[in-house]
């Protein structure tokens, strides 16, 4: 695997203080992640049950989570081309700040009982998920070699706290919400609100130096001076693609991202949902979630020093393991069989880290530091779309026939890729 490292011709003095930064973007990273997840796990959680109940219907309630998957991938770029002109800082201050919008505008259509307006500001709540799925590529860039997986996952690691307690607080924050005069269902949405605020002040108050401006400084043959302009979206894409043409590592890293993540929307989406037939209280279904996004986050360090230590590929291998393992424990079990669902989930979150974390280190240090921006914008981009339409997939596919040919579905796709990943060897 070619990597791309930071001029390693540098002083030890400069090279200290590089330390010193990156040590501090991680750590400004780590918390707007905590507060950022709050916001994502407590609206993203409960968004299809919500929709649900307005809308009156499950294949409906489904695009709940095809919106905020959705906003993200629509975002993606942005975020990207606002990085690769004017920083990290700039594109994170952006999604974070659509995030914003769409919590308020997700507030009033709830207040008013429309779903189609709910849709509409869940998309610009996707803002959240972009913004945090940039945050990881945010923690490579002054990684030393050998060392990107592990600092990526750090910052993914830092979700855990927010994003396990999230779903908890959805019920408190409803109650919480109607004592001060909201309307019902809307006091989770306002949680969610306040915890991306925070997120954003952190963001722009605390991320300097810019990490990804620092790295092109000291690049080597960087070009001095200037910051080079934005480029517009299609020649964002234009120049991911030509990347990607010449990266064979990277295009199978991002295969590999836009299927774990794909399994893991399409089946996390509609688990609440399940539940719901069989009669499980919110605070189960809290349980139950908190457990899947506990598998998605708690591990990430072991995730990241086993990406570094044996390769990224068998990682990712390992993570299409358990994604189908998962599959199949979620999609065997009934309405009623919470504890199994719980293991179900649980495998599919660790499954989803895997693919996340090995994946982006490895497209990454695939490709030239110029054009990274670009090709990981195009890489959430891609890996939202797919999530987005596996999540519509998903609502019809339980509405129109059961939860367990969900998982049946899930399981041959993920079967399918891994074998692909065990052919295409790096």
């Amino acid at each position: 695997m070619t990597k791309i490292p930071i001029n390693t011709n540098i002083s030890p003095t400069v090279g200290g203080k590089i330390a010193v930064v990156q040590r501090r973007t991680l750590a400004v990273l780590s918390v707007a992640q905590i507060t950022s997840g709050v916001g994502v796990a407590v609206g993203f959680a409960f968004s299809s049950l919500v929709v649900a109940r307005l809308s009156g219907s499950v294949s409906i309630s489904g695009l709940a989570g095809t919106a905020s998957v959705l906003g993200a991938a629509l975002l993606a770029l942005p975020t990207a081309r606002a990085a690769g002109r004017s920083g990290r800082r700039t594109g994170l201050a952006l999604a974070y700040g659509c995030a914003l919008l769409g919590c308020l505008i997700t507030v009033v259509a709830i207040t008013v009982r429309s779903w189609p307006l709910m849709l509409a500001g869940l998309v610009l709540f996707g803002g959240a998920s972009a913004g945090s799925l940039a945050s990881r590529y945010s923690a490579t860039d002054l990684s030393p070699p050998g060392h990107s997986a592990r600092h990526l996952s750090w910052v993914v690691w830092a979700s855990t706290i927010g994003s396990v307690a999230g779903p908890n607080l959805a019920e408190p924050a409803d109650h919480l919400g109607r004592r001060l005069g909201l309307a019902p269902d809307t006091g989770p949405f306002a949680l969610s609100l306040l915890a991306f605020a925070i997120a954003l002040a952190v963001i722009v108050i605390g991320l300097r130096p810019d990490p990804l401006l620092l790295a092109r400084s000291i690049a080597p043959d960087s070009a001095p001076a200037t910051t080079p302009p934005a480029p517009r979206a299609r020649g964002t894409l234009r120049t991911a693609w030509q990347a990607l043409r010449r990266a064979p590592a990277a295009v199978r890293a991002l295969v590999a991202i836009a299927v774990s993540h794909t399994a893991m929307v399409s089946v996390m989406s509609m688990t609440p949902v399940h539940l719901d037939h069989g009669g499980s209280p919110n605070w189960v279904i809290g349980i139950v979630l908190s457990l899947h996004i506990a598998g998605m986050y708690v591990l990430s360090p072991l995730v990241g020093w086993l990406a570094d230590r044996i390769g990224r590929v068998p990682v990712l291998r390992l993570g299409m393991g358990l994604l189908l393992a998962a599959a199949v424990l979620a999609g065997t079990a009934g309405p009623h069989g919470v504890t199994q669902v719980s293991a179900g989930l649980a495998l599919l979150g660790a499954g989803w880290s895997c693919g996340l974390i090995a994946g982006s280190a490895m497209l990454s240090e695939a490709v030239p530091l110029e054009h990274r921006p670009a090709v990981q914008g195009l890489s959430d981009l891609l890996m939202n779309v797919c999530g987005a339409t596996g999540a519509v997939a998903a609502g019809l596919i339980v509405g129109a026939l059961s939860y367990g040919v969900l998982g049946t579905v899930v399981a041959v796709m993920v079967t399918i890729t891994g074998a692909w990943l065990t052919l295409k060897r790096t």
